[in-house]
């Protein structure tokens, strides 16, 4: 397994990409770092910045109001997982599974959306 992020894999593809382009022979303006490709690569790496992570896991509507209703109240995840003070839907989400996997699986999906974000289920 390699330790390079997605993120390292881009900037290397955006790196060779832009080495490539400016070692065409360009002319003018061009060869002194004004390529008019440079604009497309700083255009891509800012979308990039800015997008969501991949695999973000996908929670009930109930579930992410609980997540950003429990992060404005500043109550701390354990607290949001606490069974005594779950709203309903909430509770019902996480005991529609009975076996072990599966409730360590949700608990899992529930920290993964609280800290990088999630989809709301259609």
């Amino acid at each position: 397994m390699s330790n390079e992020t997605k993120r390292d894999v881009f900037e290397k593809a955006l790196r060779e990409w832009n080495n490539l382009v400016h070692s065409c022979g360009l002319q003018g303006e061009e060869t002194h770092g004004g390529c008019e490709f440079d604009s497309v690569l700083i255009k891509y790496k800012k979308e990039y910045d800015t997008a969501l992570p991949d695999n973000l896991p996908v929670i009930p509507k109930a579930v992410a109001d609980w997540i950003e209703k429990c992060k404005h109240d500043e109550i701390a995840i354990g607290g949001a997982m606490d069974e005594d003070v779950l709203p309903e839907k909430v509770a019902d989400y996480f005991r529609e599974y009975y076996t072990r996997e599966k409730w360590i699986k949700l608990q899992d999906d529930f920290a993964r959306a609280w800290l990088d974000g999630y989809q709301v289920e259609e």
